[in-house]
């Protein structure tokens, strides 16, 4: 079959116009990519000031990995005070169990494994109902200062200390079930997280 001049033409065309696309797309790319990951550092920043104890350090780039049989790999962003002294960290925790879906909640604790704040992070949750694990400051502070030891890690529904919203305790209970898994985590390798100390602090923090 021959192949006309016009035919020729078309094709070179549709190559052309499609390399100058790759191009630009990739040239969109390289400039968005910046801001977009500063964006993601900022509000990770903002959410790890809101659950970590006082801390003289820069949490995000003051990290500790630990490979665990049950949660597999944890990104532990540490707080130090001015001696360098770690005073406690926060972890990413999971509940795989909410009603929507998946909900993601970063948890901070302090040295002793007591629970400092928690913030959701990410959540599918029903709106007006189960989305109070976000909105209802009450319930997201009364886990300040509990600990394994002390508290009955249920709704209240199923015999424990936390409240559950009306007409909606999946939510609630599934996040309960996160924290406490992240507190034996956290048990689990404590004394790695004390190990971790250095004598000199890192710049800035909050």
């Amino acid at each position: 079959m021959k192949v006309t001049r016009e035919q020729w033409l078309m094709v070179l065309a549709l190559v052309l116009v499609a390399t100058i696309c790759t191009v630009l797309l990739g040239m969109v790319d390289e400039v968005t990519q910046g801001p977009i990951t500063q964006a993601e550092q900022d509000t990770l920043y903002a959410a790890l000031v809101e659950v970590l104890p006082p801390h003289q350090n820069d949490p995000i780039h003051d990290v500790l990995h630990i490979s665990d049989a049950d949660s597999g790999p944890v990104t532990l962003y540490l707080a130090r005070d001015g001696q360098g002294k770690v005073n406690g960290a926060a972890f990413e925790v999971v509940a795989p169990d909410g009603y929507s879906g998946n909900i993601f909640i970063l948890l901070g604790v302090d040295r002793d494994g007591q629970v400092h704040a928690i913030r959701v992070t990410n959540h599918h949750e029903t709106p007006g109902l189960g989305d109070g694990i976000v909105k209802n400051h009450r319930w997201v502070d009364s886990f300040a200062g509990r600990g394994l030891v002390g508290t009955r890690w249920a709704v209240k529904k199923d015999g424990g200390d936390f409240d559950q919203f009306t007409g909606a305790t999946i939510s609630p209970r599934a996040v309960v079930n996160a924290v406490r898994r992240g507190l034996e985590f956290y048990q689990r390798h404590q004394d790695q997280v004390a190990a971790a100390d250095r004598v000199a602090a890192a710049p800035g923090g909050v």
